[in-house]
């Protein structure tokens, strides 16, 4: 939790409580249904929770923002950035019934009323987002095919409505691919981790 607070020093005391949770219902809740790795289960709060809070640097989502997380498993990025956005709504997909228990048990213990966690697959959402989210559920070209039809046109936030992709190592070749405009925000430029050396967030408009 102190890592959180190092990089967000300012979360109100009902976002302190939430985070300050998290630690404990992951543990009770990968103890059950393994969501996390082990290993990364003793790294939570840096590598699944200010790895998420990382596109927090990077836009401040305004009041009623609707965002989709495809493939959130545990709820990463969408349960961290919902509560940090309290006024914003999240919709969390995965394909995997039984990680969307998890993330629906945890929503319901932290009294979160902006999140709407669905067992479902991108290709069978409807509705229309300002904001795709993900963290390296597949290639970026075959990402953007799958979700492009799910960005709204109309804009309310500083950032251009689009995709903004959590992903890690080499993926020039994968940008090269594309033919959107995109965008590449380092994560070491904000958090000092050695973890996040090679992070990066990819803002696809």
């Amino acid at each position: 939790m102190e890592i959180i607070r190092k990089y967000f020093p300012n979360l109100t005391p009902e976002q302190e409580r939430m985070f300050s949770m998290l630690g404990g219902l992951y543990c009770e809740w990968n103890s059950k249904i393994n969501v996390i790795s082990r290993k990364d289960a003793d790294h939570l709060y840096e590598r699944h929770i200010l790895h998420s809070l990382g596109l927090a640097k990077i836009i401040r989502f305004k009041e009623g923002t609707y965002v989709l997380d495809v493939g959130t498993g545990g709820g990463f990025p969408g349960i961290p950035l919902a509560v940090f956005f309290p006024e914003v709504h999240f919709t969390l997909i995965d394909s995997i019934g039984k990680k969307i228990k998890v993330v629906n048990e945890v929503a319901k213990a932290l009294g979160l009323n902006n999140v709407e966690a669905r067992h479902q697959r991108v290709q069978e959402v409807n509705e229309k987002f300002d904001f795709v989210v993900s963290r390296a559920v597949t290639a970026l070209p075959a990402f953007l095919e799958m979700t492009q039809c799910l960005i709204r046109r109309d804009e309310i936030n500083f950032l251009n409505n689009g995709i903004l992709y959590l992903k890690g190592g080499d993926f020039s070749e994968e940008l090269y691919e594309l033919d959107r405009r995109t965008h590449v925000y380092y994560l070491s430029n904000y958090f000092y981790e050695d973890f996040f050396d090679t992070k990066k967030i990819v803002h696809i408009y």
